[in-house]
Order: structure tokens, then sequence, then C-alpha cells
């Protein structure tokens, strides 16, 4: 009873429009009251979320992939990839689905990856004559690579939550990353073909080597990030630094594409979504302190381990679940509110607690295409100047390769688990 009533006031507070952050900490705040509980609760959650040094790399991956937005270093990331793939089958779908590939592994930031790439690719491929909506399902779903292919915001809040390596996070996934990577380049060149799309014309090594050469140093920062957090000459936050640093250096002294203007503005843009994920976190924490006391999470353990008996069942259960969580939540409160409640009996059932994240990292990452509350739907409306469900129509396909790269997932755990664990 106590969990029905929790969750028609967590959506009645939503459906009033109460901005999460607020539904989630007031609603803490009240549980904690009415169960005799003392307030002061509340903001020693508040702080113990505040000094988390964890943290630390979300306003600096933010900073770092703002600037890189700001500096339209897309532009240039785009033109090198299409260099070199533009005449295959479907050459600039291709190209566009690497540059998000390489973009996330930059930035950690879907909307960041959607928008910086999308700005360059939509006009592009459009004068090309693809069809619009695949077009804007293809960087809609190619935006979600940003969360998933390290580093990654999300999978740094859910090993804040957990206290699981976010390094180990990072590395498993790597893997599911690039197999989706794959499906999407594979789906894009089945379409051109059948489409009749034509192929670019392939560029001279001239123009390859003037485009690769300008593309270069956002391609050295994202192997500097990846390789430092891999050998572990560096912690996340560190390489969140180091990033930023490099971004600030790469955009500036080095390509001078960066000015005044737009570093204010990148900087004001990060400071206003810092803000934004660290008022959620802490209305996360508060609710989440609330639910712990009352014992919600072990009561929906109990619930789950007792009535499924498969790791099969589990798994359909908590994609249902995250699903119908994505049409309300965005993905930072998936994360956050989803983890303490399924993390445990997904641990009694004997699933690895970061194959679990990774897998709830796609999950949330399907979430982010599903409306109503889809964010890179909205990024690449904007970018596209297009109807909602024009984007949301030309993204069925790119969430059907979702959906089976994480039945990938769950039938070879080692897709997630053998680079961070067995390499």
């Amino acid at each position: 009873m106590t969990i029905l009533l929790t969750l028609a006031a967590m959506f009645a507070l939503l459906l009033m429009r109460v901005p999460v952050a607020f539904a989630l900490g007031g609603l803490g705040l009240a549980m904690l009251l009415l169960g005799g509980f003392s307030p002061l609760m509340a903001p020693q959650a508040v702080l113990s979320t505040l000094d988390g040094f964890i943290l630390l790399a979300v306003p600096l991956f933010l900073l770092m992939s703002n600037i890189l937005l700001r500096a339209g270093v897309g532009n240039d990331l785009f033109a090198a990839v299409s260099a070199w793939v533009g005449h295959w089958p479907g050459g600039l779908a291709v190209a566009t689905i690497l540059s998000c590939g390489v973009f996330a592994a930059i930035s950690g930031s879907s909307v960041a990856t959607a928008a910086t790439i999308g700005t360059v690719a939509i006009p592009e491929m459009i004068n090309r004559g693809y069809n619009k909506k695949f077009v804007y399902g293809l960087l809609a779903a190619g935006g979600t690579l940003g969360i998933l292919i390290p580093p990654s915001i999300p999978m740094i809040i859910y090993g804040f939550v957990t206290e699981e390596s976010v390094i180990s996070l990072f590395l498993a996934g790597i893997g599911p990353g690039i197999a989706l990577l794959v499906f999407f380049i594979i789906f894009s060149m089945i379409y051109a073909r059948m489409g009749g799309q034509e192929s670019e014309p392939k560029q001279g090594w001239a123009e390859r080597r003037r485009a690769t050469l300008k593309a270069l140093p956002s391609v050295i920062l994202a192997v500097l990030i990846i390789s430092g957090i891999y050998s572990g000459a560096f912690t996340p936050t560190e390489a969140a630094a180091i990033g930023f640093a490099a971004s600030l250096i790469i955009t500036g002294p080095i390509m001078r594409v960066l000015t005044w203007d737009a570093l204010k503005k990148a900087v004001f843009d990060s400071m206003a979504t810092t803000v934004a994920i660290i008022l959620i976190i802490a209305g996360a924490k508060i609710f989440g302190k609330a639910i712990t006391l009352y014992r919600i999470p072990q009561d929906i353990s109990m619930m789950i381990t007792q009535g499924i008996d498969t790791d099969l069942g589990f798994i359909l259960v908590v994609t249902a679940v995250l699903l119908v969580m994505g049409l309300v939540f965005e993905a930072l409160s998936m994360v956050l509110i989803m983890t303490p409640v399924l993390l445990p009996a997904a641990l009694a059932l004997g699933f690895d607690p970061i194959w679990f994240g990774v897998y709830m990292v796609i999950m949330v990452e399907c979430a982010l295409i599903t409306p109503p509350v889809g964010l890179n739907l909205y990024v690449i409306q904007s970018v596209a100047k297009a109807r909602l469900g024009e984007v949301a129509s030309g993204v069925a396909p790119f969430l059907m390769l979702m959906f089976l790269c994480a039945a990938i997932l769950y039938v070879w755990h080692d897709l997630a688990l053998y680079i961070p664990f067995k390499l």
C-alpha cells in the first residue's frame, strides 16, 4: 500500500508540472515527517551529495562538451569522417554515426552529441536527398551513444549511487557501445541500398589528408581521455579536468575557433545544466533516504525475487519498468530513483552490478528517444525545426536495434564484462 501511495503522489506532483528535483525532495521530506523521522536527515542528505568528489566530473565534462559544441568542432569532425566513408553505400549516414561515436567519446553527453553532429549532418543529409524522418531518427538515436560510449555522465551517477568503480563502468560500456554503433551503420547502409540512395564521390588523398588534419585535435582528445582512463593514469574526475583544459587549448590557441562570447555561453550553459543535475541528485537523495527508511526498496526486491524465479523474467520486468518510467522521467532521474529499487533484487538473483549498470544505461538510452520526455527528440526537433511527430516516427527502427543490443547483452554478459575484467 505504501508503494502505491508513494507512486501516486510522485505522478501527481509531476502531472502538476512540479520540477523533478522539487517533486523528489518535497515528497521525500514529507515522507520523513509523516514517518516520524528527523527532518534534519534532508539537509544531511543534500550535504552528503554535494560533498561527492566524483560528481566534480559532471560539470567538467559538461564544460568540455559545451566548449566543443560552441566552437563548431562537429563541422571538422563530420567533414573528416565523410571524406573517408562518404563514398560507401549510405556514406553520409555512416559518417553521421561514426561522428556521433567519436564525439560521444569526448563529451559524455547525449544532448551535446545530438546537437553538435545534428547541426552539421541534418542539412547536409537532407540536401543529398535522404528521407527527413530517417535523418531525424538517425541523429536522435546516434546521440544516445553519448551516454554509453565512455565517458558517460549517467554512468558516473550510477557509480556514485552504488559506490561501484566508475572506471569499470566506463570500460564495460565500450563493447555494447561499439555493437550499437555497428548495428546503426549496417542498418543505414541497407536502408540506403533499398532506397536507391546515391553515394558521394570518392575523395582524393589530398582532400582526406586536409580534412583529417583539421579534425585530428578532436580525435587526439578522445584518445587521450579513453586511454588515460583505461590505463589508470587518471580517475574519471581527473580525466574530465584534463579534457576541459585540453578542449580550451584545442579550440583556442590551436584551432582559433573559440571566441569569448562562445566561451561565455558555454560556461553559462554548463552552469545551468550542472545546477539542474545537482538539484535532481539532491532531491533524489532525500527521496532515496525516505524510501529506504520505509523499506520500500527491500519490499520491492522481496516481491520481485519471490514472484519471479528466472533471470529472464526479472530482466523483462526491469525493461518494462524502465520504459514506463522513461515516459515521465528524464535519464538522470531514472538512474537515481530506480537504481536503489532494482539493484538489490538484481544482486539477489546473481547479476553483476557493473553489467546491470550498463543494461540500465541502454534502457535509459531508449527513454531518451521515446516521447513525451525523450530529450533527444526535442534536441533534434529544435535543431531541424521539425515536428516532434516526424522525429518520433523516425527513431522507431533504431529503437528496435537498441532492444536487439540489450537482448545480446543479456545472452552474452561478456559483451560488457570482457574489457574491464578479462582483457
